[in-house]
């Protein structure tokens, strides 16, 4: 790829990009993308199959370049940045480039998932397509399972599927981790495999979080570090993510706020809106009842 501009080879690593997350790219899609013309889309095109051969497949009914089963990534693509940028709807192929250095540090990532895993499950994804993997659970151990992906997490700590299990009839959280192989299926979902029957994904909670009434010396520092409006802090989260949530900020969720220690420096003022949530046994200080 030496032999190309930078301009060119953005192109190209865009190419390599759809392909490889999404399963396919359009010859409209890089012209829209990089308002070129269509003989400009076309080239890129035609350079990408001059470098990689057997990595896509023109389907002339669909007009689109599919993925093939032979496809391996001209560009390297690093794991923890394309989850990023999948996240964010971003797709340009910077990644295989490099970027201006800033100078700005992040806690390093204890785990980060197989980018051969994350590009097939963003296929499926996006291509409303089952999957069978082989996961490796605390409880059972290792073993093949049929999934009906929907969703992608970052749920503060690590990364997992949401998906429909097969096995269970549920929907259930997946740590990306833990998937060691991941085969898209050629079938149809049916219809209570759908990502409107999950309905603690659909379910919005409101949650009013407020300083600690007892943790906290001088409250207006916590309503300044959360840009709080008249002391509270409102969040609409999904009921499936309401616990990482409140994990993730140490969030006291017990009735009267009676956990103690510098931790915990928020406290949940609507313990009531949790009702019916799931994951709600990692939320500190929270009763099940």
């Amino acid at each position: 790829m030496t032999d190309f501009s930078f301009a060119q080879r953005q192109r190209l690593a865009y190419i390599d990009f759809k392909l490889y997350f999404t399963g396919m790219v359009t010859r409209s899609e890089i012209v829209s993308h990089f308002e070129l013309g269509l003989a400009a889309a076309t080239r890129d095109l035609k350079f990408y199959k001059e470098q990689a051969p057997n990595n896509m497949a023109y389907d002339n009914v669909e007009k689109k370049y599919f993925i093939t089963t032979k496809f391996k990534p001209v560009f390297k693509h690093d794991a923890r940045r394309t989850l990023i940028k999948l996240a964010n709807n971003i797709s340009d192929g910077f990644d295989a480039i490099g970027e201006t250095s800033f100078p700005i540090e992040t806690p390093s990532p204890l785990n980060v998932p197989e980018i051969d895993i994350i590009a097939k499950l963003s296929q499926a994804i996006i291509n409303q397509k089952p999957i069978s993997v082989i996961y490796t659970s605390l409880t059972s151990g290792s073993g093949s399972r049929e999934l009906v992906p929907h969703s992608i997490v970052d749920n503060g700590l690590r990364w997992h599927l949401r998906a429909y299990d097969r096995k269970s009839k549920s929907f259930r959280d997946f740590v990306l981790t833990r998937i060691t192989k991941v085969t898209i299926l050629a079938q149809t979902p049916k219809p209570e495999e759908d990502k409107l029957e999950d309905h603690q994904w659909m379910r919005i909670v409101p949650l009013q979080i407020i300083p600690h009434p007892k943790n906290v010396e001088h409250p207006t520092a916590i309503k300044l570090d959360f840009g709080m409006e008249s002391g509270v802090l409102e969040v609409n989260v999904r009921a499936a993510m309401a616990g990482y949530l409140l994990r993730r900020w140490n969030v006291d969720c017990s009735e009267s706020g009676t956990l103690s220690g510098p931790e915990y420096q928020l406290f949940l003022r609507n313990t009531q809106t949790l009702y019916g949530a799931e994951n709600l046994a990692i939320a500190p200080g929270y009763e099940m009842k």
